[in-house]
Order: C-alpha cells, then structure tokens, then sequence
C-alpha cells in the first residue's frame, strides 16, 4: 500500500461485520462513487431513494430488519424501451436479480420496497404497534407483480469493496483484487459473466457474456440444471465497513450450487465476509470456499446464511 494507507493486521476479524436483513446492490455500471453514494447524480439515484425509505427516520426505517443499500460495478439490464432509464438490482441473500426498476416514478421502488424487502413478520419489539401501523411495515407479495422480469440468481457472486471516493486503501486493493479474482476463476474452470444480464419478459432468461473486447453472445439459462457448471460475477461494491481491514471481501454462493462432485456445497445460500485479503491469497479463496466450500479462518469477518443468521466462527 502507499504510505499512510495503512491496513490493521492486529485487531480481530471474526464476527466484525453488522447485520442485516438483506443487502440490495444496484447496478451502476461504475467503479466508483462520492462517499456518500445517496448523492450521487444530485441523489437522483436507486441508492437515494431506497435510503429515503429505509435509512435512519425512513417510513420503513427498522432496528430489527437492517436494509443494506450498496452500489455495485455490475451493468443494468438493457429494459425492453430504450427510451425508459432503468436500474438492476441484486437481493442477498435472497438471491434474488430485479432486471428492471424505471427510473421515472417512485413506485417500482415502492414495490420493491414492500413486494421484497419488508419482513414478513415483524419483530416482537413490535408487538404494542397499532394493526396499521404493523401492516405498513409488513411484506405484500401482491406487489412483486409490479416488478417484471424477476429472476434467481445463480452465478456466484464474488464483491469486492472499492470504494475509493470514501476511503483510499479500498480504492487501492478492489481492483487489483476484482481481477486477480476474475483471473483465478478462469484458471479453474469457472465461467467468469461479465456482460448484462439479458431477461426476455416473455419468460425465457438468458445471460449475456461478453468478454473483454468482446461483442458478447447469449447463453440459454438452464434453470437449475445450470447449478452443475459453475459461473461467477465479480464486482466493485461500495462501502461495507471496516476500511482499515481492505481488502474486503464477500463471496456468496447460491442456493442449489454442488460441488464439482454433484454433492452439496456446503456454503450454498451463505454470503461469507473475508477482510485483510490481498492479491496473494485470492487463489486459496476461490479453491476452498468457492469450489470447496470451506472457509478460510484468518480473514473471516462473518456471515449470514438465507435464515438472516450471522455467523461467527
């Protein structure tokens, strides 16, 4: 690292992460964003309006249900008009892909909002809350309709903290550390996706791949059948806390992944936290908890299994 960015390899990692109930990475196409992403484009942006509805004084602002709002280097699905501006976003660990949410009314967020991200059932800190009250903050799946296009994510997902505009050190080591990891993948046989994903609202899905200088070419989604070939995508994220521990690190593996045994993989629908990674040791990461399902003890931070449980080693 250059000096001054120093990384703190005394404190303890284990269980130095904070919960919550789903993390919402929006698709920005960017390496990179202000320190406070909410006001990026003036706060004309995805992040913005989510944090107007979940962060500290939001309507559906919640101490027991954590809404993570991040933004990610992963491209937007192209929208079947053009001419409407459009985000993607991924729900972790929901393992959930929401291709399209247009950019020219409030209410495909408010749909997502409470078709989504609300809990189903709230907390009993809850329970002296008026029925109105309780049933503004509640899940409505009638609303997830509104949302087209829906699918399960089922590639790896492999995200990287780079953001530099809140803190150097992340903006040093996420890139060397997004291409170590897409190199690495590819020495293992992993299919690394890099394009948009293309959804077809007639129902059919497929991924977009392109590589690099490449024009890309679609690929058939093999719905479950695709668990038995491992594919991956690596991101930049923005932040996720605990800087003086970068490089940061979160791997999540999908409901349904096998190993290369066509037995379970034993992370399969966790998001597992690593801190302190460097480029050198990327390629024990992507063999033992990527392919092995293992996690690598010294760098572990934490995770979260599809319960919402955090884990602690």
């Amino acid at each position: 690292m250059p000096p001054g960015l120093d990384i703190d390899h005394k404190s303890p990692l284990n269980g130095v992460m904070s919960g919550y109930a789903e993390q919402v990475l929006v698709c920005t196409g960017e390496d990179d964003w202000p320190s406070r992403i909410e006001e990026e484009s003036g706060g004309d942006n995805l992040a913005a309006d989510l944090k107007e509805l979940f962060g500290r004084g939001g309507v559906y602002s919640d101490p027991f249900h954590n809404i993570s709002v991040l933004n990610a280097s992963l491209p937007s699905s192209v929208p079947p008009r053009a001419e409407v501006q459009s985000t993607s976003a991924y729900l972790l660990p929901s393992f959930k892909y929401v291709p399209f949410l247009p950019r020219v009314s409030f209410d495909s967020v408010q749909a997502l909002a409470k078709g989504y991200l609300l809990p189903e059932r709230l907390h009993s800190a809850h329970d002296g809350l008026s029925p109105i009250h309780r049933d503004r903050l509640t899940r409505k799946e009638a609303y997830r309709s509104l949302l087209p296009g829906v699918r399960d994510v089922r590639d790896v997902l492999v995200l990287v903290c780079g953001h530099g505009g809140r803190d150097a050190r992340c903006g040093v080591m996420g890139p060397l550390l997004r291409d170590e990891f897409e190199g690495c993948l590819e020495r293992e046989g992993v299919s690394v996706l890099r394009g948009p994903v293309e959804v077809d609202l007639t129902g059919e899905a497929r991924r977009l791949e392109a590589a690099p200088g490449g024009d890309g070419a679609g690929e058939e989604d093999g719905g479950a059948a695709a668990q038995t070939t491992t594919t991956a995508r690596v991101a930049l994220i923005s932040h996720i806390g605990g800087h003086k521990f970068a490089g940061n690190v979160i791997v999540y593996v999908p409901p349904g992944q096998r190993l290369e045994d066509g037995s379970a993989h034993p992370l399969a629908g966790y998001g597992i936290w690593y801190g302190r990674v460097e480029p050198r040791h990327v390629d024990g990461l992507v063999r033992e908890t990527v392919l092995r399902g293992r996690v690598v003890e010294d760098m572990f931070r934490g995770g979260i299994d599809a319960q919402r449980r955090i884990l602690r080693l």
